[in-house]
């Protein structure tokens, strides 16, 4: 595989030529968003069987993509193999600049993906175009860092710890954020010289598809590729001998099923998994700007993200003040099709889903739970659920327990910080935490015995590229980004190099 190869669209995949300063030198030329294809070996694979999505708001049916068969998978494992030596000698500032070169094209269709993310996954068309804004700035971060090479001189000895590609990896995608979730595996697997397999969510292929067709005029043919199929794939590529990779989004439930078929071969698995996530609520706070905020961070993306308040942990001198407070806010929240103006909430993404969360609904008249806000959801098409806020539920409820990925939340109280850590710690879980408080002291005290990857204090959900993500406990293994993200896709080598002949 020579550096620079034609792909099947005509355009020049390139480490180098075409490039200067990360950007490409050629006028974008759009993509077609009426066919949706695999991308093996640089070309665009059609499948015999192929199968449409549903649009959450409306229930119609989105564009018909493949559904890939074994003989794909290992048509594309053979491919990434072929072309992973090859990538993986291409110098590091060379793979740089084409990443940066494949931001630059993911930007100059940000509309595109922004219309199409709505149509697909159901978001609100502002929160699909900060998906791709931040999709691009993510690639633009993780190609701006450089792996560390350590040296250490001993005697006639220098001793050198370097990161060196690990081979094929799998990227496997949810339907949450599929664009951002996508490129973050993307850019930290190519950069560092590894090829990739894109599966994309089933319940949102068409955008991934598109992702990687267009990653086609910066990449040489098998170095990135993307499968569409059924509840198959993820079991051919993830049993696969091929890949030394795993990198998994989603549920804890099959990320432990993915753990199980990548123990096989010793596959290096990175999990990021679920949360139920605490916001801790101290008694000193401006009640009407942290509930204001908490209401937010909880129905954000219909409380479908891993890191969103899934337990709202209230001091119990304030706990009817901030009730009463947050209900106000929620009741702005507006719900409906991405398109409208003012929608915060669209759809649950996919029908199983919307069972789910249904299924939270059906325990409030059962167990007899105290409805703060909400409650009731709207009919007709679409999978519509309005925010809700149960008062006081039981410790021991689903609700409080299970993460039911959609907006309806429980809201707990405590009676001293003791309560409030022992609260907060007490699930199987681990992904993040929120503390708030006007007492800087006593918030971080807290943050810093609370049991989770991410814990913040007095805002959530602030992320940054530059700084490892992972969760604790059953919420994940391994993290992503910033420069661990990077290196979780490299062996770690120490050489013991002479200076002088024996």
């Amino acid at each position: 595989m020579s550096p620079s190869t034609v792909t099947s669209d005509g355009h020049t995949a390139s480490n180098t030529a075409g490039l200067r300063n990360g950007r490409s030198d050629f006028k974008h030329e759009p993509l077609t968003w009426t066919n949706f294809s695999n991308i093996i070996d640089g070309k665009l694979e059609t499948t015999k069987e192929t199968r449409c999505g549903i649009n959450p708001a409306t229930e119609q049916s989105n564009p018909s993509v493949p559904v890939a068969s074994k003989y794909d998978v290992d048509k594309a494992m053979s491919a990434a193999q072929k072309a992973f030596k090859p990538w993986a000698a291409v110098p590091y500032a060379a793979r740089q600049k084409a990443v940066l070169a494949f931001a630059d094209g993911l930007e100059a269709e940000k509309e595109a993906f922004s219309k199409f993310l709505t149509q697909e996954q159901g978001k609100p068309i502002q929160f699909a175009r900060l998906e791709i804004d931040t999709a691009v700035a993510w690639i633009r971060s993780t190609a701006s860092f450089e792996l560390p090479v350590e040296r250490t001189g001993a005697g006639d000895k220098e001793i050198v710890v370097r990161y060196t590609p690990l081979g094929v990896a799998v990227g496997i995608v949810p339907w949450n954020f599929p664009i951002l979730l996508a490129v973050g595996k993307i850019a930290a697997a190519v950069v560092t010289g590894n090829p990739i397999i894109i599966k994309p969510s089933p319940f949102t292929p068409a955008g991934g598809l598109k992702l990687v067709e267009l990653g086609q005029r910066y990449f040489p043919p098998g170095v990135l590729q993307s499968l569409s199929g059924d509840d198959n794939l993820g079991i051919w590529l993830t049993a696969h001998p091929t890949p030394a990779k795993i990198s998994f989004t989603g549920s804890t439930a099959t990320g432990k099923k993915v753990m199980e078929s990548a123990s096989k071969t010793l596959k290096r698995v990175t999990l990021e998994l679920g949360g139920k996530d605490p916001a801790i609520i101290c008694d000193d706070i401006d009640i009407d700007d942290v509930a204001s905020k908490i209401a937010t961070f909880a129905f954000l993306n219909s409380g479908q993200i891993c890191l969103a308040i899934k337990r709202i942990l209230v001091h119990e001198k304030i706990i009817d003040e901030f009730r009463n407070a947050l209900v106000k806010y929620t009741k702005l929240l507006k719900v409906g099709e991405g398109n409208e103006e003012g929608v915060f909430l669209g759809p649950i993404q996919n029908s199983m889903q919307f069972e789910r969360v249904k299924g939270f609904f059906a325990d409030i008249e059962k167990e007899g739970m105290t409805v703060a806000v909400g409650g009731k959801n709207p009919s007709g098409k679409g999978y519509f659920i309005t925010p809700t806020i149960i008062d006081r539920p039981a410790e021991d409820s689903r609700l409080v327990l299970e993460e039911p990925f959609g907006p309806i939340v429980p809201l707990l109280s405590f009676a001293n910080d003791e309560e409030a850590i022992n609260k907060a710690n007490n699930t199987f879980y681990g992904l993040g935490a929120s503390v708030w408080s006007k007492d800087i002291k006593r918030a971080n005290n807290i943050a810093q015995q609370i049991g989770a990857g991410t814990v913040w204090v007095n805002c959530h959900f602030e992320m940054y590229p530059n700084i490892p993500f992972g969760g604790h406990k059953q919420s994940g293994i391994g993290v992503e980004q910033g420069l661990a993200g990077l290196k979780s896709y490299c062996n770690s080598q120490t050489l013991y190099l002479r200076k002088s002949n024996l």
